[in-house]
Order: C-alpha cells, then sequence, then structure tokens
C-alpha cells in the first residue's frame, strides 16, 4: 500500500502533531499522514515527528511512501519499515519522451543522432522505448545480452526500420545519446546526453499534467513520487504525461 507523508503549519497547542487518515487521491484510496512542522520547530523534533508518522503508516499497511519535498530524513525511513516510492519504472516508461527532450534541448537530430539504448536484460520497457526511438531515429543503437536479434527482426518486419545490434564499447561511447536501463561502469559516460534510468536521484525536467489532472494535484509532495505512485495504482497513464522543456 502507498502513503502520504505532508507538513501541516503549526496551529496551536491543541494540534496534533501527527495525524494519519484514509483518503481518496483520483479515486485511489492512500493513507495520509500530516507532520505539523513551522519554521520554528526544531528539527530534532520534526525528524521525531516524520519517523513518527512513518511508523504509523507502517501499522496502517503502507510500506512505500511519497514524501515531502523538503525530507531530510530519508535514508532514516528504514527504521520505521517504509521506503519512499521508486521513480524507476515512471522514468523507464517516459524514456523515448525524455530522450527526444534531451535530443532538443541540445539541437540534436532524429535524422542524425546516433541513439544508443543499453540494459541488462531486454524487458517490456526496454522494448517500448527501442521501438518509439526506431520509428522516430534513423540511428538507433541497442545493447542487451539477449533477445536483440528477435526484436530487430521484428521491427524490420512491422515497420522496414533497422537496428544496430551489439555496438562496441567505442560505438557506445560516441553515440550522441545514451540511455542506460542499467548501470554500465564500463563507459565513460561523456555523450553529450546520458540519461541513467536506474538511478533515482538523476535530475528530470518537468513533468506535466493536463490543467484539469494539474489542479487537483496535492501541493508540496516530491512531484516524480506522486506521479510514479498515480501511474502504479492504475489512476494515471504515461500518456497523459507531458516531459517539459529542458532535458535531465
Amino acid at each position: 500500500m502507498i502513503g502520504m507523508l505532508t507538513w501541516t503549519p503549526p496551529a496551536g497547542i491543541r494540534q496534533r502533531s501527527v495525524t494519519v487518515e484514509s483518503k481518496s487521491l483520483f479515486h485511489m484510496r492512500v493513507t495520509w499522514a500530516a507532520v505539523a512542522r513551522g519554521s520554528r520547530t526544531p528539527e530534532p523534533v520534526a525528524r521525531r515527528r516524520a519517523l513518527a508518522a512513518a511508523r504509523r503508516l507502517r501499522k496502517a499497511g503502507v510500506t512505500r511512501v511519497v514524501l515531502p519535498e523538503d525530507f531530510p530524513w530519508e535514508g532514516q525511513l528504514e527504521k520505521a519499515g517504509v521506503a519512499p516510492v521508486s521513480t524507476l519504472p515512471l522514468r523507464r516508461s517516459l524514456a523515448a519522451d525524455l530522450t527526444r527532450a534531451a535530443m532538443a534541448a541540445r539541437g540534436l537530430s532524429g535524422g542524425s543522432a546516433r541513439v544508443a539504448v543499453a540494459g541488462d536484460q531486454l524487458s517490456g520497457q526496454l522494448v517500448r522505448t527501442v521501438t518509439e526511438l526506431a520509428l522516430g531515429h534513423r540511428y538507433v543503437l541497442v545493447d542487451v545480452p539477449y533477445g536483440g536479434e528477435a526484436l530487430a527482426g521484428q521491427l524490420r518486419r512491422e515497420y522496414g526500420v533497422s537496428l544496430l545490434l551489439s555496438p562496441t564499447r567505442q560505438q557506445l561511447e560516441e553515440a550522441d545519446v545514451l540511455v542506460l536501463f542499467a548501470a554500465r561502469t564500463d563507459l565513460r559516460r561523456k555523450n553529450p546526453v546520458v540519461l541513467p534510468l536506474y538511478d533515482e536521484s538523476a535530475p528530470l525536467p518537468p513533468l506535466l499534467l493536463p490543467p484539469a489532472l494539474e489542479e487537483q494535484l496535492p501541493r508540496g509532495l516530491r512531484r516524480p513520487q506522486l506521479l510514479a505512485a498515480l501511474v502504479e495504482g492504475g489512476v494515471l497513464r504515461p500518456g497523459q504525461i507531458t516531459v517539459g522543456a529542458g532535458g535531465p
């Protein structure tokens, strides 16, 4: 189960320092913890309240939580038995859009830029990414341990596009764009664009929603985590998310 943890301004001595309740967000039931914290709240007090809220969320059945934008104790959540919502599935589902946005920001053309996609397995997300990129980019390199030949054959039959399989290390390092579904410590990663889709801490460009949905989003939460939770919950589709200008 997914929970939300937010700050709420102090409102007097009768206010509870931590409140937990069930709410509906886009028709998805979530457990919501509000922690009283203001500009004058001592950090040890805010930390103690936040960890108490995390423990109460875990008691309510929550295992993953969307955190506030300014939450400095992420590494201590494990003590309470909860973990931050992972943004990796969201990043990978938006991989083609992130690639195009980053290329546009650097003036790279789909007709001439070399785009390399590397992963440790031929996952469904990698297949979708390669398919989208191959339909709009002339030079797409794919480096996976298995399944590349079958994917290349399918794309050639269905769409008439070609892939460069099993590129050399030099070819990967000389690509204009390097999309990594898994870490590659053997590469220098000096490419003009590098998208590390395995790294939770990698910066993301603005992720935008239609105005009608944007108005319903709660404020003060980490946006990538929030969108990842909504996509996982099935109340938001990756296609409803627009990658804004400015690559990561």
